[in-house]
């Protein structure tokens, strides 16, 4: 470990993002969630995710401006639209996911929205805990736009994610992707620590191509892959629109989850061990030269997170004392 870092236990990790949650006025409950959201990013090995996020919160125009209660705008059978209250994505959508839980355990497929709501984190997170109840999931996002168009010179669209979980016999399977060339919070991250972005993944505000981040954050990230990311990024926008975001930039965060019970389609434990059988056969699949291992989406991640649950958490003490400052208020 270097001079720069600071490694922390699971638990001492848990404790200080709590209190620094508490610090800028999160309940307890509330804490525990987004607190439990964070860690669980930084032990599958997204630092910019992880306890450095919960500095985005305060700084983020969102938080300064009041907050209400979640509330149910529309409700049937198998759905219901939410408006989020302006609260932080993470706790928001926490909620609408159990919610989405519930909905499909009962009814067998479940569709829940919520708009008004702002950084949600990994997407990870919410459809690994609904696949963790029996049901494939899938969830995008329509967020703030950072995120100019292949040719554009100024940001039109969101990072707009897309997560899908299915359970397996050998757990969930979970793929997390966002549609941009790089992700806004390790921008944000990378520019707290004054560190350069990679080679084609943003431009600055005159639209020429940038690595400074601060130059990245005033004008726009790049789509992954082109018009191919480009074009999923649209259909999520699309779908945010949906889920009740705007179209004007003025509030154009907008969540879908949708969520199903597979035995609508056939015994679920069949579909499992069909699941479990498909990843066996790609990991058997002869490798290249130099290939020691072919690897699923989220294999890494959950390998990193039992070892981190072992072995605890680094940081930067950049990120550490900022923490302990928040945390401070709470007292």
């Amino acid at each position: 470990m270097t001079a720069g870092r600071v490694r922390l236990s699971v638990a001492e990790a848990r404790e200080l993002g709590e209190a620094a949650l508490r610090g800028i006025a999160y309940a307890d409950e509330e804490a525990r969630i987004i607190a439990d959201h964070v860690i669980d990013a930084a032990l599958c090995g997204y630092e910019y995710s992880g306890l450095a996020k919960i500095l985005n919160i305060p700084e983020s125009r969102h938080f300064r401006q009041p907050r209400r209660p979640m509330a149910v705008v529309r409700e049937t059978g198998v759905s219901i639209a939410f408006d989020g209250g302006n609260n932080v994505g993470m706790l928001a959508l926490y909620h609408a996911a159990r919610a989405a839980i519930d909905k499909a355990g009962a009814h067998g497929i479940a569709l829940v929205s919520v708009n008004d709501a702002w950084m949600s984190g990994r997407s990870a997170y919410f459809v690994e805990m609904i696949a963790k109840a029996g049901l494939v999931a899938i969830h995008t996002v329509g967020s703030s736009r950072l995120v100019a168009p292949p040719g554009g010179a100024k940001a039109a669209l969101g990072t707009n994610p897309i997560a899908i979980a299915v359970p397996s016999a050998r757990g969930p399977i979970v793929l997390d992707m966002g549609t941009s060339a790089f992700m806004a919070t390790e921008v944000a991250l990378r520019e707290r620590l004054g560190q350069q972005l990679p080679e084609g993944v943003a431009i600055g505000p005159d639209g020429e191509p940038t690595r400074d981040a601060g130059l990245a954050r005033r004008g726009a990230l790049l789509p992954f892959g082109g018009y191919k990311g480009f074009g999923l990024a649209l259909m999520m926008q699309a779908l945010g629109l949906l889920a009740g975001g705007s179209k004007d930039g003025d509030n154009d965060y907008g969540y879908l989850f949708i969520a199903f019970r597979p035995d609508l389609l056939g015994p679920a434990d069949a579909f499992e061990a069909r699941v479990a059988g498909l990843v066996d056969y790609i990991k058997a699949t002869p490798k290249q030269k130099g290939v020691d291992e072919i690897r699923i989406p989220s294999e890494r991640a959950f390998r990193a997170r039992e070892r981190a649950l072992r072995e605890g958490l680094e940081i930067d003490r950049l990120v550490f004392d900022a923490l302990v400052a928040l945390r401070e208020k709470a007292k």
